[in-house]
C-alpha cells in the first residue's frame, strides 16, 4: 500500500508525461470545485463566494469627478451626494473581467451603496449597486443600478426597483482584477461548440 502512495505522488507531482498534467487539471478542478469554493462558501455565508464580472454595468470611463458629474442628478434624486457616493465601497466601480468575492447577502448587513450579486429574471446573476432600501410587509425590498447604465432602471428583461432578499447571494466585499476573463474566455469557447 505504502509503495502505491509512493508511485501515485510521484506521477501526480514529478512526472512530466501529458497524462500527469491531465490527471493535475482535473484533480485541481476536484479540489476548487468540491473543497475550495464549498468551503470558502461557507466561511463567507454565500452560496456564491467568488464571481466574476461578466458585463461592462459597473464600469466607471473616466475619473470618479467626471463619472460624478454625469451622474449626480440620477444620485441625488435617492438623497445620494457626491461626499456619500465617495465613501461607498468600489466608487469608482469596476471591470468586465474582474473576479468579485462576495460575503453574506443577508438583508440586515447590506446597506445602501453596497454592490450585492442577485438573481433577476435573466439565468445569469447581476451585480450592481443598492440605490434604496426598504421594508414592505415586513420583507427588505432593495433598488439597485449599474453604476455604469442608463438611468432608466427597469427593463423588459430586468427589474431593479424590487430586488427581494431572497433573491440576494451576497454582497461583494473585495475584488481581484482581471482575473475573471479565465472564466469568460472559457465560457466563449463553450459557446462556440453549442
Amino acid at each position: 500500500m505504502n509503495d502505491v502512495l509512493k508511485k501515485t505522488w510521484h506521477f501526480i507531482w514529478h512526472e512530466d508525461s501529458a497524462l500527469s498534467w491531465i490527471v493535475n487539471i482535473i484533480l485541481a478542478f476536484i479540489i476548487i470545485k468540491f473543497l475550495l469554493y464549498p468551503g470558502l462558501g461557507l466561511v463567507l455565508s454565500t452560496t456564491h463566494p467568488i464571481v466574476a464580472v461578466v458585463s461592462s454595468s459597473m464600469e466607471h470611463d473616466a475619473g470618479f469627478d467626471k463619472w460624478w458629474q454625469e451622474n449626480e442628478n440620477f444620485y441625488r434624486g435617492f438623497n445620494i451626494n457626491r461626499d456619500e457616493f465617495s465613501e461607498f465601497r468600489f466608487k469608482n466601480g469596476f471591470n468586465k473581467g474582474d473576479i468579485m468575492v462576495l460575503g453574506s447577502g443577508r438583508p440586515e448587513k447590506i446597506d445602501v451603496g453596497d454592490t450585492i450579486v442577485y438573481m433577476s429574471g435573466r439565468p445569469d446573476p447581476i451585480i450592481h449597486r443598492v440605490i434604496e432600501k426598504k421594508q414592505v410587509d415586513g420583507e427588505w425590498v432593495f433598488q439597485t443600478k449599474g453604476d455604469n447604465n442608463a438611468d432608466q432602471i427597469k427593463t423588459s428583461a430586468l427589474d431593479e426597483t424590487k430586488v427581494l432578499e431572497e433573491h440576494i447571494i451576497g454582497r461583494a466585499l473585495f475584488r481581484v482584477p482581471l482575473l475573471g476573463y479565465i472564466k469568460i474566455l472559457f465560457v466563449e469557447v463553450i459557446d462556440i461548440f453549442r
